[in-house]
Parts: structure tokens; sequence; C-alpha cells
């Protein structure tokens, strides 16, 4: 198994430090939230995922850094910036973050909403009426669930619960004035609603509360006979990665189980707490969870703003939402036949979510209930709590298919749900396997076996994206569904190394991570750079979601200096320095954030072998962990129509988006691009959906006239 090269000598100008390109794209999603030409409620939802990226990002890259610096490691990373320096950058940067985030809901979008008849209140904005409903509501609904917890010598401080809401409260004892002032804590249980709707009146409307304030106004009913001299609502964060050592655990399912219960007590590494916190409260707080006061944000507003997820969906405004998209189910595949009959016309390749998701769940619902199929096998990375996917392949076992399902228990902050899909599989009669011991498994396949006739006959689907139907509806991402000889017996062979023993797999079509993935990618630049070297016409077009390997970023600095052109779509982290003289000046690259998460990988050689340009999709994006420390399937497209389809009609509309397309430049910072003079913005989610539309009407068109008895030819998509 080939690993990254070491130890070599480079300008550290070259590279973007990838935490701080992190934060760069973070900063991006928050730019999203103060964006107002998007509707109110979707601005809303981006300020969640502000917090929701910077929730992982504490609990897995800020984490691992600070155990860099306590374990007194000095290594410079690829930008030449040691732990130390990065841990304090990175401190920097997300604090001006969180502050632009709440200035934002503060001024913004609170506000925004107002204007709309949308109130989030204060204690003090509540009206007599609205203070007593909510009285009511914290009797019967939240004081039941409560269990106050009272700090002295028999009560020690609690082990605080990764990211769970707390209380904290200064008590006074009036009877004992000589008695310093107490401690006590109200753990606020993960099952309560963190946002409660009051209901609105005739005259009045209805206002919603953060339930933290709802539990400091009644705070005082959990401890009669004392004083409270101060509230104040905190979450603690804490390192979040698994330690799994997987050559010595017997049992990888029973082993990640227990890591799981034991990441409540990792250590913390960042506590967030209202603004109004006094000093010497704070101190004591930090001693007991042993956290030092940089790791601190002071937070003036809701905390936990990730929580507003739910009222995007408690708040019924159609009008302060994106219009409703349906996504088109291509004409081929509207026909009463099988899923497998089509796929034999030639093969097929979808968009999502412009495309429909559903022909990928019915590849697997078809093959549970037909006759003639007799195996079944997919990967699962991650996937929906009510995956239609799994169900069919547990009704397949049922229906006596030999079904394998190889499902990454490691799949970050998806161990639990994957832990319970895969105990539900196995008493299903499902083939359950966990993968490569040190690797994880996120390549996209899956293979269905069918007698026909005397023969059997394999299809497969690949694609760029998880088996999740919910995600399908808000990610891009590309599937591809063949029967062709050469492209699915490289499918089985990849599931016969998954799941017994191949020190040196071979593979016709497909590359494979991390086999030869890496190496193959390098050449194809390497091939683009002689061509450029020879005077001929040469080009790289590469769209992932990350570039971070340093092998890769020199290789594409090498092409450039040939004269090759590069454009790189890069949704988030990007270690390349565009733009730079004598190093990178031919190479653009660009982050285009947008409704709908853009998630496909594709990359684009002007050159083959034969001449030809060459299109590969597939699930890996350009990082040494999924070059080494994953096992990936990248594919190539190799029907004409469909390469131009993608080369032709998806990847040309990115290059030109004016409207959420930002330019990285060469000092990090990243730009947004203004149209030509006389032209409106051109977005290209809003491109891809209004020709979904399009096509979706051309295909009912050409039915209902079918129907009617006219004779139509019927486009295939």
């Amino acid at each position: 198994m080939a690993s990254p090269k070491k130890n070599r000598k480079e300008n550290k100008s070259a590279f973007f430090n990838r935490e701080l390109s992190w934060l760069a794209f973070n900063r991006r999603v928050l730019e999203q939230a103060e964006d107002d030409r998007y509707p109110l409620l979707e601005r809303l939802r981006f300020l969640s995922f502000v917090s929701s990226n910077l929730d992982e990002f504490f609990e897995i890259r800020v984490s691992g850094l600070i155990q860099q610096v306590e374990s007194g490691i000095t290594t410079a990373g690829i930008d030449g910036l040691g732990p130390k320096e990065q841990l304090r950058r990175v401190q920097s940067v997300a604090g001006s973050l969180v502050k632009e985030q709440y200035a934002c809901w503060g001024e913004q979008i609170v506000p925004g909403l107002r204007e709309k008849g949308i109130f989030f209140k204060t204690r003090k904005e509540l009206t007599r009426r609205e203070h007593q409903w909510l009285r009511t509501y914290f009797d019967e609904q939240i004081q039941p669930v409560l269990t106050p917890l009272a700090i002295d010598p028999a009560h020690p401080f609690p082990q605080f619960a990764n990211k769970s809401l707390y209380i904290l409260l200064w008590l006074n004892d009036p009877d004992t004035p000589e008695i310093e002032r107490m401690l006590a804590f109200i753990p606020v249980p993960r099952i309560l609603p963190r946002v409660v709707r009051v209901p609105g009146t005739r005259r009045a409307p209805e206002c919603y509360v953060f339930l933290s304030d709802v539990l400091k106004m009644f705070a005082p009913t959990l401890f009669p006979g004392y004083e409270i001299i101060s509230l104040h609502a905190f979450r603690v964060t804490r390192n979040s990665d698994l330690y799994i050592d997987e050559e010595e655990v017997e049992n990888l399912l029973q082993s990640i189980e227990e890591e799981l219960y034991n990441l409540r007590k990792g250590a913390a590494v960042r506590l967030e707490i209202e603004d109004s916190v006094e000093e010497a409260l704070l101190d004591e707080l930090l001693g007991a969870i042993r956290l030092s006061k940089q790791f601190v944000f002071r937070i003036q507003g809701p905390l936990n703003l990730m929580r507003m997820m739910s009222v995007y969906d408690l708040i019924d405004r159609p009008d302060l939402k994106f219009p409703s998209f349906y996504a088109h189910l291509p004409t081929a595949l509207r026909g009463p036949g099988s899923i497998y009959d089509t796929i034999k016309g030639g093969d097929l390749l979808l968009h999502h979510p412009y495309d429909s998701f559903e022909p990928v769940v019915d590849f697997v619902r078809q093959a549970a209930i037909d006759p003639q199929v007799l195996a079944i096998k997919i990967t699962l990375y991650r996937t929906s709590s009510d995956s239609a996917i799994v169900q069919a392949l547990m009704d397949a076992a049922k229906n006596d298919k030999q079904v394998t399902v190889l499902i990454e228990l490691k799949a970050r902050f998806d161990e639990a749900n994957n832990i319970n899909w895969a105990k539900q599989l196995d008493e299903s009669g499902v083939h359950v396997v966990y993968g490569f011991v040190g690797l994880k498994t996120h390549c996209k396949c899956a293979l269905v076996v069918r007698r026909e006739g005397g023969q059997l006959v394999r299809y497969a689907h690949l694609g760029t994206g998880n088996y999740h139907p919910k995600t399908a509806r808000l990610y891009t991402d590309m599937s591809l569904f063949t029967c062709k000889p050469e492209m699915t017996e490289d499918v089985a062979e990849v599931f016969n190394t998954l799941t017994g023993y191949a020190k040196s797999p071979s593979f016709r079509k497909v590359l494979v991570a991390p086999y030869t993935l890496h190496k193959k990618m390098n050449e194809f630049i390497a091939r683009e750079a002689r061509n450029a070297k020879q005077g001929k016409s040469a080009r790289i077009m590469v769209k992932c979601n990350s570039l971070i390997d340093r092998e890769t970023i020199e290789s594409l600095y090498a092409a450039s200096r040939a004269g090759v052109q590069i454009d790189l779509i890069i949704r988030g982290i990007c270690g390349l320095v565009p733009g730079v003289k004598g190093m990178s000046e031919n190479i653009r690259v660009r982050s285009i954030l947008g409704r709908y998460l853009e998630h496909s990988r594709i990359y684009y050689f002007e050159n083959s072998v034969a001449g030809e340009p060459m299109v590969w999709i597939g699930s890996a994006d350009w990082m040494a962990r999924n070059f080494y420390r994953r096992v990936e399937v990248v594919f190539p497209v190799e029907d004409a129509a469909l390469r131009d389809q993608i080369v032709l009609e998806i990847l040309p509309p990115y290059l030109k988006d004016t409207r959420a397309a930002k330019v990285l430049r060469p000092n990090g910072s990243y730009r947004a691009l203004t149209p030509p003079k006389g032209e409106a913005p051109f977005s290209v989610q809003d491109h891809f959906t209004e020709l979904a539309k399009v096509r979706s009407q051309t295909a009912e068109a050409a039915i209902l006239e079918e129907a009617a008895g006219v004779a139509v030819a019927r486009p295939a998509f």
C-alpha cells in the first residue's frame, strides 16, 4: 500500500492551512445566512449549519490540535505551521466567526422574522398571558423530568455530557448568611424541545421562547427557600474522536458501542456560556471541567443555534422558504418494465437532486422481490433512520436472496445509527460485514446478480453520494447504472476484496483507494502536463469537496507551470494556492454554496491514452485520508452521450456561476463574482432546477400525447 511522501522541503506559502481553510469555508456558510437574497427561514437554516459545523470542528479537529500541543508535538504541517500556532490562529478566527454568527442572529434574523410576524421573545418581552401559559407548560411538561443538582461535599461536580444544555446557578441561603454562596446545576434532558411555541390568540400572535429562558424563569421552584443570585446557560464540547485499536479488538461492533459510551467523558475542548457569567463562577466551572480560559466562548444569545433547525420545521411559512421542487424522473425509467430491462438498454446517468433518487431505491427494492435475483451486495456509509433501502434489503433476505451489506461502523457521528442498522440487518438474515481493519469503507456501490435464461448477469449502481434518500434531496450527487461486464466484474471484485482477503486486487476499469486511485490521478495530471509541453491542448476540471493532499497539489502546480488550464470547483477545504506567477498562475479555484450541498465528485482530463477526454466520477475527495485511509471507488463514464452530458451540460454551468460562486485568491480570502455588465447573476443550481422542470414537463407532455395516439419521439432524459 502506498504512503504519502514525507519530509519534503517546500515553500510554506505554497499551501494553505487545512484548519484555517475549513474555517474559511464555514464563514462562507455564514455569509449565506447573512445574504438577504435568500428566504428568511432558509437563512436561519444556514445559521444553524454554522453551529453544527463548528461543533464537529471542535470535537475532532481542535481536540486533535490540543492533544498534539499537550503531547509536545511540534511537527509542522504542509503550510509550515506547528500545532501550537495553528491552535492560536484557530481560536482567534473561530472567536470572530462566533461573534459574527450571533450578530447575524440578533441584528438580522430576529428583526427580519419580527417584520414577518414571527416573534422570538425574551423573558422581559413576555405578556402576562404568555408568562402564565409558560408557567403551566413548565409545571406539566418540564418540571417532572428535571433533576436539580446541588454541589457540596456530598454532591461533587457532575460529569457534564458532551454538547448537552445545563443551567448553572449561584444560590444563597438567607438563613445562614455566614455560609458562602452555593453552586447548583439543572441538567436539561435532550428530549425536551429547545424552542417552545406559545400559542397566540385572536388579538396576539403566537411567539417562540427558548427553553433555557423558561428554565431560568421558573428555576426558583426547584430550590425553595433559597435566593438565586444568578443563572447562566452553558454547554461543554468534548473530544469525540473514537479510539479503537482494530488490530486488537475481537468484536468491532461491541468495541465501538463501548467507545461511544466513553465519549461522554472525553476531555473538554470548548465551553459555551452566556456572556453575563461572573468571573469567579466561570473560574470555578473551568476548574471542574479542567479547561483553559482560552477555550471559553461567551455567548450573547441562545446557546447552540443548531437547534434552530427545529424552528424551520415548526413554522409553516412557505413564503419564507425555498419554493418546493420535485425531482425529474427520466423518461427511460417511467415505463412499466423493471429497472434492469432499462439498464440493459444502455448505461444510465442521474444528476441528483435534479433527477429523482427513486430509481436508486427501486434498484434495491425491485431486486428484493424479483424471483430472478439471486444476490444483492451494497455498501452503507450513512443512511436515514427510516431507510427504504435498508427495509428492502431485509425483505430480500426474508425472500431467500443472498444479501451482503458492508456497513461502516466508523462513519463519524453516525456510529450509533449504523450499529442499530447492523443489528437489525443481522437479525433479518442479512450477512453483515464491517470492512477492512484500519480503513473506512466510503465507496458507494451496489451489485445485483440476476439469472437470465441460463446465464448470471450482474447489474451495478455506482455513485458519489450515500444511500440516504433524505440527503439525496439536499445534496448534489451523481449515479451511474450499468450492466457492462467489465464494470460489473470490477464492482464484484471490490466486494470480494471488502469481504475476504486480497493483498493486491486487480481492477480493469475502476480506480480503488488505497490501491490505485492516488497513483492514477497523478498520472492523469502528469499526462496533461506532457501534452501542454508538446504544444497540444491540455485541460483539467475537478469538482470535489476538499483538496488537501500535498503530492496531488504539487502535481497540479507542475501542470500549471507546463501551461495546463486547470479549473477546480472545491466546496470546502483547499490547500492549493491559486494564481501565483510561476507556480499556479493557470489554476482557478472556486467554491459554490447554495440551496443544495455540492457533494458530487467529477474529474475531467482532456487527454487519455486513446487521445479522447476522460471523465471520472466517484466517492473520493483529493485528501490523504481518501487516498490512503479509506476504500473509495472512482469510475469512468465511457458512454459518449453520458460523457458529453457531463462535459457539455454539467461542468460548464459551474464555471459560469456568478450568484453563489466565490473565487479563492492567493491570500486565502474568497471573492464574490459579479456578472458581466448588463447580465443578471447566473445560479448553477437554479439553472439545473429549471432544466429539470422543463425535462419533466416535456416527458409528461410526451406521455400524454402518446396516450392520445400521437406518435412522438420520447426523450431519454
